[in-house]
């Protein structure tokens, strides 16, 4: 099941049209057509070097796309970069820290970059960091944080901001079962709070359970594309596979 490439920006928050993106001779996505309306939650899978990360980037306006057209909130990218990465909170493979930075230092260094007022963005910061369970290590350098302490900590600085849209890159990435836990708790509410977000993951059961939407992405396009209601797992791993012709999501 293909997504309608008809739906046009008025029904779209996100949209593609045509988005073609190469690394030299190699093309990694291939004339994508994308629509994602407000408040949706989709799982993005696929195998890796299927584009799943290259089209965060493009969508995050890290990166610019060879050929077509994106689209967020109205904004083109990469034209609007400004106004798009104001409404993105975004994680992805690279924590994007300061390792000889406290933790709240880190998100009041970046709360100055989304040019919050003080007394806000220190009510937020302890809001978050007690949300991510790191309140007890609000003064600790992040450098003598773990690598899921270190994510754990790059999710609240997705949220700092309060954006409309999540991107989120493999966010279960060095994650304990405790803190994966406490992930799911995020997305469930950012979700229930409107927000639109589109996350990559292998983990098929979470994409199943937490998402109302998923796509694979297989050899640049999409082939498979639908609302997530009366899948589970096991449902989602057979279509996987017979998407991409892959027996896991790696």
């Amino acid at each position: 099941m293909t997504q309608n490439s008809e739906l046009g920006t008025r029904n779209s928050l996100i949209e593609t049209r045509a988005l073609v993106k190469a690394f030299g001779l190699l093309p990694v996505l291939r004339k994508l057509d994308l629509d994602i309306t407000r408040g949706e939650f989709v799982a993005l899978l696929g195998p890796n070097g299927s584009g799943k990360s290259t089209l965060l980037r493009l969508l995050g306006a890290l990166s610019k796309p060879t050929a077509g057209d994106i689209h967020i909130g109205g904004w083109k990218l990469p034209e609007e970069a400004a106004a798009v990465r104001a409404q993105i909170g975004m994680v992805s493979h690279k924590v994007l820290l300061y390792e000889n930075l406290s933790a709240r230092e880190n998100l009041r260094f970046f709360a100055r970059l989304y040019h919050l007022p003080a007394a806000q963005a220190d009510e937020r910061i302890t809001a978050l960091l007690e949300q991510v369970g790191l309140a007890r290590r609000t003064h600790d350098l992040v450098r003598t944080f773990s690598r899921g302490m270190q994510q754990r900590l790059s999710i609240a600085r997705a949220l700092l901001h309060n954006p409309d849209i999540l991107l989120l890159d493999e966010p279960y990435t060095g994650l304990d079962v405790d803190a994966s836990s406490v992930l799911d708790a995020l997305l469930t509410d950012a979700h229930a709070a409107g927000r639109t977000i589109l996350m990559s993951t292998h983990e098929l059961n979470r994409a199943a359970e937490l998402a109302s939407r998923v796509i694979i992405l297989s050899r640049g396009v999409i082939g498979y594309d639908a609302p997530t209601a009366g899948l589970d797992g096991l449902r989602l791993s057979a279509i996987y596979t017979e998407t991409t012709s892959m027996a896991t999501a790696r």
